[in-house]
């Protein structure tokens, strides 16, 4: 149960693990008592691993495994279980980033976390877990340093974000196309997620620290970091929403400017060409004008009509049309 890597670099977990909490996460063969199950992307084994031998609630598996899940609390048969939503990095060009429900389902002496994507945040955590050699109480304080290592990946898929939004304003700066604009409204709906994720993750938060049972058994360093990093995630994606609604408008204004002086300057240039078209047709209808018989006629009227047509190129350009 190794994590091995493939071509282009990327992390890749074993679909069962078992980890033993010794001065942070350490990595262990086989089950024990109390020991952490974390499961990403489980297959029909794993399946019925979870349902058949640990016999956890086949609802509460099924649960985790749609994607729109929102975050809660449920407790079923003395099963817990507890749904929030972590962001990952898609593959998806039209959707760079998002959110995905990681469950954590415990009883007695089983703590099981299942999430049927892959994700950076576990591998993260162990890490992190044994640099400042965390010690997990339970398992409430292990959903509360989820919360927070979570939280913290949301801040680092923000300031992501922000680089595309600095992308995207410089290609704007030098063309307005529309894959500049795609690519704004692509960031729009990453931060939309974001927003609504951190919004029910907070909303979780703020029952399980109210949960009467185990309020005195809680860190109150942990709640209140906890609390610090839910906060500053959800002031950052609402900053960045708002700078990017505000830039969205901004270009929105400039196309429909550049679009009223396009059409300002054809019909410029329309009426400009319509003034020789009218004496052309005038001179050349069958009735007397006392040009007929000139032969000096023709360069009259083109003289008349480069005069007229210069004079209204002059009003044009003084009342800035062109």
């Amino acid at each position: 149960m190794k994590i091995s890597k493939c071509c282009d670099n990327t992390r890749i977990f074993e679909m069962k693990a078992f980890y033993t909490n010794n001065n942070g996460l350490l990595e262990i063969p086989k089950w024990t008592p109390n020991c952490w199950i974390n499961i990403e992307d489980p297959t029909e084994t794993e399946k019925k691993y979870l349902l058949e031998e640990l016999q956890i609630p086949e609802a509460f598996y099924n649960d985790i495994e749609d994607i729109d899940e929102r975050p809660r609390i449920e407790i079923e048969d003395g099963w817990t279980l507890i749904i929030m939503r972590v962001p990952i990095k898609s593959n998806d060009i039209k959707l760079p980033f998002q959110t995905i429900p990681l469950g954590v389902i415990f009883k007695d002496d089983v703590c099981v976390t299942i999430t049927f994507y892959k994700t950076e945040i576990i591998y993260d955590f162990m890490l992190y877990s044994r640099r400042k050699n965390i010690q997990v109480k339970d398992n409430f304080d292990w959903v509360l340093r989820l919360l927070l290592s979570s939280s913290v990946w949301y801040l680092k898929y923000l300031k992501q974000v922000n680089q595309k939004i600095k992308l995207a304003e410089d290609n704007l700066e030098k063309s307005i196309k529309n894959e500049e604009l795609q690519a704004l409204l692509q960031i729009e709906k990453c931060l939309v997620f974001f927003i609504t994720s951190l919004k029910a993750n907070d909303v979780l938060f703020q029952r399980i620290k109210n949960l009467k049972a185990y309020k005195a058994d809680y860190d109150q360093d942990l709640l209140e970091d906890v609390e610090i990093e839910l906060s500053q995630a959800q002031d950052t994606a609402n900053i960045y929403s708002n700078i990017l609604t505000g830039m969205m408008d901004a270009y929105a204004s400039v196309i429909s400017n550049n679009m009223n002086n396009i059409m300002k300057q054809m019909t410029s240039i329309s009426i400009i060409l319509m003034i020789p078209t009218l004496i052309a047709s005038l001179y050349g209808m069958n009735v007397p004008n006392g040009l007929e018989e000139s032969k000096y006629g023709i360069w009259i009227l083109l003289l008349v009509s480069v005069i007229l047509s210069s004079f209204g190129v002059f009003l044009f350009k003084r009342r800035r049309w062109f």
